[in-house]
């Protein structure tokens, strides 16, 4: 994690592997993050729906409330986690051009925003499912869309 606190614009030839090797580890737990959570909530409103209300129809119990809390608390952590790491990454390989500071914005408000609108939707109704939902794919397109330009930048240096 020498980048994080280091002075220098320039990364050393194994520095840049390092954090290449990062990249691609983050990039691929953001993929599985959306698998795993299409697993265990659903990704469409009504998969979703019927995964925190439950179906009587259908015989389907809705989740626990501990169950989802142990989730909220995984996805915040690793949110924070992966960004702080992704989002350094991607400035200390943008040192030379304007950084976008509103998409790291939108990036950051949309990841913590997910959980808490999870947490809403199980209290709320389904108005914040939908909140949810668009939260939780922001977030994710807009961590693989920076890590990747941080990813060219690396491998083009």
């Amino acid at each position: 994690m020498k980048f994080l606190v280091s002075k220098d614009a320039v990364p050393t030839p194994l520095l840049r592997q390092l954090m290449t090797a990062v990249t691609v580890a983050i990039l691929l737990y953001l993929v599985l993050d959306v698998v795993l959570h299409g697993y265990l909530i659903g990704l469409s409103p009504q998969v979703a729906a019927q995964t925190l209300y439950g179906n009587e129809e259908a015989f389907v119990e809705p989740i626990l409330f501990e169950s989802l809390l142990l989730q909220v608390h995984i996805d915040l952590f690793m949110a924070l986690v992966s960004l702080l790491i992704v989002v350094s990454i991607y400035l200390r390989m943008k040192y030379k051009e304007k950084v976008r500071k509103g998409l790291l914005h939108a990036l950051f408000m949309a990841a913590l925003a997910a959980p808490l609108l999870l947490i809403a939707a199980y209290f709320s109704g389904s108005f914040w499912l939908y909140g949810w939902l668009g939260a939780f794919y922001l977030w994710h397109l807009l961590a693989l869309f920076v890590g990747m330009v941080a990813l060219k930048r690396l491998i083009a240096s």
